[in-house]
């Protein structure tokens, strides 16, 4: 955890805070920087509940562990039991304060407003979506009362497209109005917004700037779609695109900037993957105390199969925190017999903290 204290006298102090724990070696970190004038030093600041933390991420790996603080500095965690495999939970720093996850869960309803075929969120009007949106929660409230649910709306504001465009990039950005509603909807709902990005032949490096007066919003998250990260200069949707650790990292540095400079609470950073290539370099990946990371299973099929890709594409390659997408249509594509059910997503080693909606 980072916490900045501005001031006009510089002097700084760095503690850094181990938490080993008896399993897979997960090491917590936090590192806490102060710099402060005298009339700022005596505000007290949030702190995270750090033994909260930890029980979450133990119970999302399914660890079933006791605890004692041996120290202020310092934590044991002995395991009573474990159906873990040895690479969860993560070991990661500490978010700041104020940090959704592991807290909360978000259930988001994801698409564009301009489709019915991307997604529910362009299928139906708008107060049958949001009463749809209520009940998917309450849902998820009762399967895990233990974890206090968050709604999102998670709308594509950056879309790849066939047809090549003005600038050559294949994709078509949604004018500020859509990305309104999108905000209008979720404050209704007392919820989130994910402004969801697909480069396609642009880059993130370019595209992300078009939306930073939403990202400095205190409710606004990112997603980010290797998909459709058209390295390869093939057209979006004839092959499947990718992004590196390296492009990854440059999203939660910009995220984390923004973050610093307008005092906000963690960000949220999705990002969608179902195949091993469309992530590279997985272990560069770097979450940061302003920037939580969460590798979202996207792909559709029937419970099996989507089991499947999760325990292939997901589970071997930690980074954070994990998600996984849910298809109204496609999961129910034969010969599938149906959506995986909140038990069934739940019992995931480790289990999603975000649910999404398509």
């Amino acid at each position: 955890m980072l916490t900045m204290l501005r001031g006009a006298s510089v002097s700084v102090a760095a503690i850094a805070l181990i938490y080993t724990f008896g399993y897979s070696g997960l090491v917590t970190t936090e590192y806490r920087s102060a710099s402060a004038d005298l009339a700022e030093r005596f505000i007290p600041l949030p702190e995270l509940n750090k033994a909260d933390y930890n029980a979450r991420m133990l119970a999302l790996a399914h660890v079933s562990s006791t605890t004692e603080v041996l120290s202020s500095s310092s934590m044991s965690v002995s395991v009573t039991s474990t159906t873990s495999p040895s690479l969860w939970p993560v070991s990661a720093v500490y978010p700041n304060a104020d940090a959704l996850l592991p807290f909360k869960r978000i259930v988001a309803y994801y698409g564009n407003f301009y489709s019915k075929g991307m997604g529910v969120l362009g299928e139906y009007p708008t107060e049958q979506l949001l009463a749809q949106l209520a009940s998917t929660t309450v849902k998820w409230e009762a399967a895990d009362p233990s974890t206090p649910v968050v709604p999102a709306i998670h709308y594509i504001a950056t879309v790849a497209q066939a047809g090549v465009g003005k600038e050559g990039k294949y994709i078509l950005r949604m004018p500020d109005d859509q990305i309104d509603h999108a905000i209008e909807l979720a404050d209704r709902v007392h919820g989130i917004v994910f402004l969801d990005v697909q480069v396609a032949k642009s880059t993130i490096e370019y595209e992300l700037p078009m939306l930073e007066k939403y990202l400095k919003m205190r409710q606004v998250h990112l997603g980010i779609d290797p998909e459709f990260s058209m390295k390869s200069g093939n057209r979006p949707g004839t092959v499947i695109g990718t992004f590196d650790a390296a492009d990854i990292n440059y999203v939660a540095e910009y995220l984390a900037k923004l973050v610093r400079e307008n005092h906000l609470p963690p960000k949220i950073l999705v990002v969608h993957r179902f195949t091993q290539d469309m992530v590279t370099n997985y272990k560069k990946i770097r979450p940061l105390p302003e920037v939580q990371i969460v590798m979202d299973m996207d792909g559709w099929g029937s419970p099996e199969k989507k089991k499947g890709t999760y325990s292939r594409v997901i589970v071997p390659e930690p980074v954070q925190f994990t998600g996984i997408k849910l298809f109204y249509k496609n999961d129910l594509k034969p010969p599938s017999t149906g959506l995986l059910t909140t038990d069934e997503v739940l019992q995931l080693t480790p289990a999603p903290i975000y649910i999404q909606y398509q």
